[in-house]
């Protein structure tokens, strides 16, 4: 059964109209309630017009109300409304932090298959494996799961160049081509070095991918396909950590349905380099 209609309304929740916003704290305050509602009696419910409740779904990727009932019933049915990150308290027991990192990190994950288009993950498979080049634009904490994209990507065979740096960014841009990719990593959407490097690639005609946190942003409106993982709780300190552990898992996705996809190509590739890297290690039996 579908899911992710609730996850979807906390992610963008603080981004949302007055209006919209009455609805979604009201699906989110009763959705067993909501999903045996009519859109019209939802809209009296929440004291908005029915074109509201319909907008609130559009605004969560969604074709209407009836996906988003459908989407909450997933939720519930699969308990998913529970779940909850942990908050880290300083001075406590590395017991504790060790509870709550991993639960958090589960959560991350979970909540991002919720949001994660399954139509998404195999365009942007197809527009990596059929580009001339890609370029993997990330700064900060994306750099490393940029480092990532171009570790996987070079173990295939694929052309590609991951860029932390902004002008290092912008002079390969200028350079794409329609035949190329540019993959812009940025967890909250709105780093300034991306979107001005990823404005500049399509410019050029390039096809953009981006991988961001849930809702609309400056950098995934420049996309062609979006990927997109959970929004993680404001409150917790471990929020970076969570959000870059759902991001890898993203690239581990992809990374496999690309494989997958060109087995016959790939999978002689990768037992090469796999064979090249074994050369480099200790055996057991060395002292």
């Amino acid at each position: 059964m579908i899911n992710g209609g609730l996850v979807s309304i906390k992610a963008v929740l603080d981004e949302l109209k007055p209006s919209e916003r009455r609805v979604a704290e009201f699906i989110l305050a009763h959705p067993e309630e909501v999903v045996n509602l009519s859109v019209q009696k939802l809209a009296e419910l929440s004291d908005v017009s029915e074109a509201t409740v319909v907008r609130l779904a559009r605004s969560l990727n969604m074709k209407g109300y009836q996906e988003l009932k459908l989407r909450i019933a997933g939720d519930l049915n699969n308990n998913m409304a529970t779940g909850s990150y942990q908050e880290i308290m300083m001075g406590g027991s590395t017991e504790s932090i060790i509870h709550a990192i991993s639960v958090n990190n589960i959560q991350s994950i979970q909540d991002t298959i919720s949001v994660l288009s399954v139509e998404e993950v195999q365009r942007a498979a197809e527009a990596l494996a059929t580009a001339r080049k890609i370029d993997v634009y990330g700064v900060g904490a994306s750099a490393v799961i940029a480092d990532d994209v171009k570790q996987k990507l070079s173990r295939i065979n694929v052309w590609c160049e991951a860029y932390s740096d902004f002008h290092a960014q912008l002079t390969s841009a200028v350079t794409l081509t329609e035949q190329d990719v540019a993959f812009g990593i940025s967890y909250s959407g709105q780093t300034e070095d991306i979107i001005q490097s990823l404005t500049e690639a399509k410019q050029q005609g390039a096809k953009i991918i981006t991988l961001t946190k849930f809702g609309s942003s400056p950098v995934a409106d420049l996309a062609d396909i979006r990927l997109y993982t959970s929004s993680v709780e404001k409150s917790i300190r471990s929020g970076a950590m969570a959000s870059r552990i759902a991001q890898l898992n993203v690239i581990d996705i992809l990374f496999i349905t690309l494989v997958s996809s060109r087995q016959d190509e790939v999978i002689p590739v990768l037992e090469k380099t796999r064979v090249a890297v074994s050369r480099t290690k200790r055996s057991s039996n060395d002292k």
